[in-house]
């Protein structure tokens, strides 16, 4: 009888714990499909803002890694422009002044997701692509709609800005 009970209780804790952890991964992935990663203070503190063809604003939240960081430390030095093309109907890309460091992984985009590619390109999505890239950041509060609307087809001209 307590070889049963024993074993009862150790089929309950595995239970237990296993459904603690698939909770937790499940929250973790909603965050990020939802566009709201845990955010340390000094992410929440690495806002910039975008101004597309000197007309439309958006703003942005930076991601946590040595990229992002990076980034925003070459803005506050001043902004940035980059005359940025489409690419491939998804995204809008352009050089950046210098390259920063890379933190790859394999990712599937979203609208909205701002990329580090190759180090020294950054791009604004506007629909979805899965590669290796760095997650610099994203843009706040805009649908995918949205994006392709203010980014338009053709060529834009971003400038990038601490938000101060």
């Amino acid at each position: 009888m307590k070889k049963i009970v024993t074993f009862v209780l150790v089929l309950f804790m595995l239970f237990v714990t296993s459904c603690g952890v698939e909770a937790a991964d499940s929250e973790k992935s909603s965050e990020y499909q939802n566009g709201q990663n845990s955010q340390s203070e000094t992410e929440a503190a690495m806002k910039i803002s975008i101004t597309i063809n000197g007309n439309d604003k958006l703003s942005a939240t930076l991601s946590d890694n040595s990229s992002s960081k990076a980034f925003y430390e070459l803005l506050k030095k001043g902004e940035i422009t980059v005359k940025m093309h489409d690419y491939g109907n998804f995204e809008k890309v352009g050089d950046l002044p210098q390259s920063l460091p890379r933190n790859d992984t394999q990712i599937t985009t979203k609208p909205g997701d701002i990329i580090l590619y190759q180090g020294n390109q950054i791009t604004i999505y506007y629909d979805t692509n899965s590669w290796n890239f760095t997650l610099l950041g994203r843009v706040d509060g805009k649908t995918q709609a949205e994006l392709k609307a203010i980014l338009g087809e053709g060529d834009v001209t971003a400038v990038f800005a601490v938000l101060e």
